[in-house]
């Protein structure tokens, strides 16, 4: 029989349509639901923050979450079962993180003692929204074969920041030493709240690291960031250069009852542990905006760290740092810029093409209608840079009410997870289950994901990880600290690379030691763990 033209060519197109749907996903935008990850986890409560740490020192990331009218969970990744699992149940060493009692919003991991396993920091609000709260924060450490409540030991009791009303909580290597502390912003009254920065208290004769009892201290006054404000979001890394060292910035709003503007705080480090607030100086107060999620990213790919702000139904900021005057100049453009109820902001590459992606994770509207969430991708174009408007798929939510989100590569498969938590939903409030995606990526999209330790073998946050390019092009991550709103991202720097291959990656530690590794097409697709031990250090500029 005669073959038509006409069908044979229709056929051809069919073929390749969904050829290319196999290979790149687009009928349903870059992410897709992993609910089958979800199976017999009864989530059906309101969630805030998400934390990514290896809770139960197994090698493995895992994701912790803030319960708030329910337990708090640490979901792993079952690798035979390919789903995840609550391991935080009773009767297990990961009991106390439950807390079934407190109203956790806000979460962050990292190590405060140098014992190389990081503490976990839970923010409650127990019946507070500014001030102090009747119920503590808690701050659990593994001793004895499970986890323990420091703020519970006696010698630690009387630390009034426990009590404050916070909103986020992050990490961060003041010193660079290898320890970390807990930065905590508080939503202040006209009484009680100032940001504190909780951490061990090394002179402290009573300090026993071995047994695991640990003296605290807040040092938010010595170092110079103990503000009153409406504090909101907060990141950490070496924002100004400052050969490694870190600084933090604070996405605030005004508090009702100190009348003031809501200025946004940048603390630079001063090399000596503290720190002095240069956001007015340096373009980035913006004070009548209210702040919610703040991220970091090198958008222009300069080398310079740039900074993401999600205004709560306001305009939204995509600020560049100017590497010769380093101020930062907003260029959001309008789409980015349209006001949106924005809580969580994220940014990776979530489908290891090479170019990041910006994720706003929405609140739901308060008439009812929808509000989706959003996503920006970032491309390099010639010294500037293009935002564009990307598909998130079935991660848009237009009625999820969104609180918080993490990304972790929990089944270490290459490509980012992402989970999002909900609250409030206005439908039903008790109805807002945690949901789980994946980006949709080509097979032949390449990544590299870096590691970077501290002395003492724990996650090196606030570490800078560069990739460079034969062509001059540079791909630069923090290892997150704290960031979004509430919440905290893996302790990994993941790169997507698309086609490209990199040369070289570079790695600069909070105390200013480097590390430079040349890449091989070998070495692509591997996760590199770098050891502090390899670094030289380089002299404080």
């Amino acid at each position: 029989m005669r073959e038509h033209p006409f069908i044979t060519n229709i056929i051809y197109i069919l073929i390749v349509f969904f050829i290319l749907c196999n290979i790149f996903d687009v009928t349903e935008g870059i992410f897709r639901a992993k609910q089958t990850w979800m199976k017999d986890i009864k989530t059906r409560q309101r969630h805030y923050g998400i934390a990514a740490s290896d809770v139960n020192d197994d090698g493995h990331i895992d994701w912790i979450v803030a319960g708030f009218d329910g337990p708090n969970f640490v979901l792993k990744y079952d690798f035979k079962a390919k789903r995840l699992i609550n391991i935080a149940v009773r009767n297990s060493p990961y009991a106390a993180i439950m807390d079934e009692p407190g109203q956790a919003i806000g979460v962050a991991a990292c190590d405060i003692d140098g014992d190389g396993k990081e503490e976990i920091y839970v923010l409650n609000t127990n019946k507070a929204f500014a001030g102090l709260s009747p119920y503590s924060d808690k701050l659990f450490k593994w001793r004895n074969g499970s986890y323990v409540d420091l703020y519970s030991d006696p010698i630690n009791r009387n630390i009034s920041a426990k009590n404050y009303a916070g909103r986020s909580v992050a990490c961060i290597d003041r010193t660079g030493r290898g320890r970390y502390s807990f930065i905590i912003t508080a939503y202040a009254n006209d009484k009680h709240g100032k940001f504190a920065m909780i951490e061990m208290d090394i002179g402290h004769r009573d300090n026993y690291v071995r047994t695991g009892n640990i003296v605290l201290v807040d040092v938010a006054e010595k170092v110079g960031i103990a503000k009153a404000t409406g504090g909101r979001g907060v990141v950490v890394g070496p924002i100004l250069g400052n050969n490694g060292r870190s600084d933090i910035f604070f996405g605030n709003e005004n508090s009702p009852w100190l009348k003031l503007s809501g200025d946004n705080f940048l603390f630079k480090n001063l090399g000596n542990g503290s720190f002095a607030d240069v956001a007015v100086k340096l373009n980035l107060a913006d004070g009548y905006s209210n702040a919610r999620g703040v991220a970091l990213g090198d958008f222009d790919e300069n080398g310079w760290i740039d900074i993401v702000v999600g205004n709560w139904n306001g305009h939204h900021r995509l600020y560049l740092q100017d590497k010769d005057t380093g101020r930062f100049r907003n260029i959001a453009n309008t789409q980015f810029d349209n006001p949106s109820l924005v809580r969580t902001v994220m940014v990776a590459d979530f489908n290891n093409d090479g170019q990041t992606d910006i994720f706003f994770n929405h609140f739901c509207s308060r008439d009812g209608a929808p509000v989706n969430n959003r996503l920006t991708t970032i491309s390099k174009f010639g010294s500037g840079i293009r935002q564009n408007v990307g598909d998130a798929g079935m991660a848009s939510e237009p009625y999820g009410c969104g609180t918080g989100g993490s990304y972790a590569d929990l089944d270490e498969d290459g490509t980012l997870d992402m989970i999002l938590s909900h609250a409030d939903s206005f439908a039903d409030p008790s109805t807002s289950p945690l949901t789980v995606f994946r980006a949709s990526s080509s097979k032949w999209n390449r990544w590299v994901r870096v590691a970077p330790k501290t002395v003492y073998g724990g996650p090196a946050r606030g570490a800078l990880v560069t990739l460079n390019f034969p062509n001059g092009r540079q791909l630069s991550q923090v290892i997150d600290g704290g960031s979004g709103y509430l919440c905290q991202m893996e302790p990994i720097a993941h790169f997507g690379l698309g086609s490209a291959f990199p040369n070289s990656l570079f790695v600069r530690w909070p105390d200013g030691r480097t590390y430079t590794k040349r890449l091989n097409r070998f070495e692509l697709n591997q996760v590199h763990t770098i050891d502090w031990g390899w670094s030289v250090y380089s002299a404080p500029t």
